[in-house]
Parts: C-alpha cells; sequence; structure tokens
C-alpha cells in the first residue's frame, strides 16, 4: 500500500477510536445520572401526592363550610 492509504487508514482507526471514546464516556454520564434522575422523580411526586393531599383538605373544608352557613341561615330564617 501507498502512504497515502496509510495515512487514510491511520485517520479513519483514529476516528474510530475516538468516536468509541466519546460513546463509552457517554454511556458512563447517564448511567452515573439515572439515579440521581430517579430520586428527583421520586421526590416529585411525593410534592404532587403532598399537594394533591392539601387540595383535598380544602376542598373538604369548603363544602363543610358551605355546608354548614346554608344550616345555619336556614335556621335563622326559620327562627325570624
Amino acid at each position: 500500500m501507498d502512504e497515502k492509504t496509510d495515512r487514510t487508514l491511520d485517520a479513519d482507526r483514529l476516528a474510530r477510536e475516538q468516536q468509541g471514546r466519546v460513546t463509552a464516556s457517554t454511556a458512563i454520564g447517564l448511567n452515573a445520572l439515572k439515579p440521581v434522575m430517579q430520586f428527583q422523580v421520586s421526590l416529585l411526586r411525593l410534592w404532587a401526592k403532598s399537594i394533591e393531599g392539601l387540595a383535598d383538605k380544602y376542598e373538604n373544608g369548603v363544602g363543610k363550610m358551605a355546608t354548614s352557613a346554608v344550616g345555619e341561615h336556614s335556621e335563622q330564617e326559620r327562627a325570624a
């Protein structure tokens, strides 16, 4: 083979090696990031569940307050 072919093959080999290193680094980074992301998702789910519970308590409180207000109003009308 001539010198130009050798340089082309060397360049191709170097490019493949570099691509392999980048792929390996990316895989390592993503594998390290996965538990962190899972933890953050768990925290978001917990936060959302707490917000839903708070909203339910608020709705129940408003409903009870409205029911008692209507009841008091009815009693006042009967007394008058």
